[in-house]
């Protein structure tokens, strides 16, 4: 007999919650739902209860659940190699790397797992970039940021946070960053100096909202970049693959950074890739034995992330995400001044910003999911509203039609 063998086997959503709170750390505070099952926008409880999912991992299941395409390209990889290591080479790596840099229109990439990897990579190689081509003296490198950002939780990357519960206990931090309001073009110029090897922003800040920066403040910060010879790191790991309606959410303006760091629909929710691509002036810096990753640019990942490019290629859910972008924000808006104060956003994106008086974020998400509608707030008043891009008009309807019952209430 095993020494587990005389637990009873979990059964209810209360079982599991109650083993998640005994033996699982508590840095996530979800929502009262154990989920068993997905497919497409929909996602199904241990119970057997069905509920629309508004939220899409946070844009990591830009392609719903368990796509037929992208599950059948892990199921053929996992047939065949999963992990080789970098010490060799693999059929799966040069590909992805090629087909992602024509579909971002950049010339090389820089593979990784998480989001955070993506952006502690970017932040390394604005920095040797800046050494080693820039000419900034050794140790005095700059990378200018904005408030209000969210680009992970590393020990590096919260040093430059403005979020108090992202930054509480864990100094001491990482110097090397200047922060200036996102949006304020004027302070961002003031903060670049030729100390600056970078400027890194979200292009929509996600995790803040889903804030739409002014117009002109992107192509203005472009500038400003190329005046001073710095380089302009996007972070598309929450805005990017399809997500505001275009392959990237710089397109929308007209803009094209330096590097781009991509992750979460990378992997197209099957598993976690994430990658900094670019041009080969600025991502040669790295030689080998300098940089790498165990997993990263494995294999299964490759093989999951050329199916992700392949379904991006088409066009399709770009068009989606347009289309019935502009008819979730036609119908969110329809809720301002009855307990919404704003929505923000671009394509299937959207930030609600609650009324003061109202149910908060939380009350709100957790009203949703009674009616079966996941969401998620994101600060106290904001609801964050990220459905799949294969969801549906009627869906989408069906989604808004519970929030505006739950704030009519």
């Amino acid at each position: 007999m095993t020494a587990t063998a005389h637990h009873t086997a979990p059964r209810t959503a209360s079982d599991f919650i109650d083993l998640d709170e005994r033996w699982s750390t508590h840095n996530y505070h979800p929502l009262p739902v154990v989920l068993s099952h997905g497919e497409g926008a929909w996602v199904t409880d241990v119970e057997g209860r069905r509920y629309l999912d508004f939220l899409a991992g946070y844009s990591a299941l830009n392609f719903g659940h368990r796509h037929p395409a992208l599950v059948a390209a892990a199921v053929e990889q996992l047939g065949r190699v999963t992990l080789t290591s970098r010490a060799f080479h693999h059929d799966q790596l040069g590909p992805f790397c090629h087909e992602l840099a024509e579909l971002t229109g950049t010339e090389v990439a820089l593979l990784m797992n998480s989001g955070a990897e993506a952006v502690e990579s970017a932040v390394k190689v604005a920095r040797k970039w800046a050494y080693r081509v820039k000419g900034v003296p050794d140790g005095q490198a700059e990378i200018v940021v904005a408030g209000s950002n969210f680009h992970g939780r590393t020990t590096t990357i919260v040093s430059f946070s403005t979020d108090e519960s992202a930054r509480a206990d864990y100094g001491p931090f990482t110097p090397g960053f200047r922060v200036v309001p996102y949006g304020d073009l004027a302070a961002l110029e003031a903060a670049v100096t030729d100390r600056t090897a970078a400027v890194l922003l979200e292009p929509v800040q996600g995790e803040a909202g889903v804030v739409v920066p002014p117009a002109g403040y992107l192509a203005g910060v472009r500038a400003v970049c190329d005046g001073a010879g710095a380089l302009l790191v996007a972070d598309e790991i929450q805005s990017g693959l399809g997500r505001t309606g275009e392959v990237l959410a710089l397109d929308h303006e007209g803009v094209r950074a330096d590097l781009y760091t991509l992750g979460k629909a990378l992997g197209g929710g099957i598993v976690p890739v994430s990658a900094v691509v670019g041009s080969h002036a600025v991502l040669d810096v790295l030689r080998p034995g300098e940089h790498g990753s165990t997993f990263g640019g494995n294999p299964l990942a490759c093989a999951v992330g050329r199916a992700v490019v392949r379904l991006l290629a088409t066009g399709e859910f770009q068009e989606r995400s347009r289309e019935l972008g502009g008819h979730l924000h036609a119908r969110l808006g329809e809720l301002v001044g009855h307990g919404v104060d704003e929505v923000r956003g671009r394509g299937l994106w959207a930030g609600v910003e609650l009324s003061a008086g109202g149910p908060g974020g939380r009350a709100v998400s957790e009203a949703l999911a009674g009616m079966g509608v996941l969401c998620k707030e994101t600060r106290e008043s904001t609801l964050r509203v990220a459905p799949p891009l294969v969801i549906t008009r009627e869906e989408l309807d069906h989604g808004v039609d519970a929030l505006a019952e739950v704030l009519s209430r």
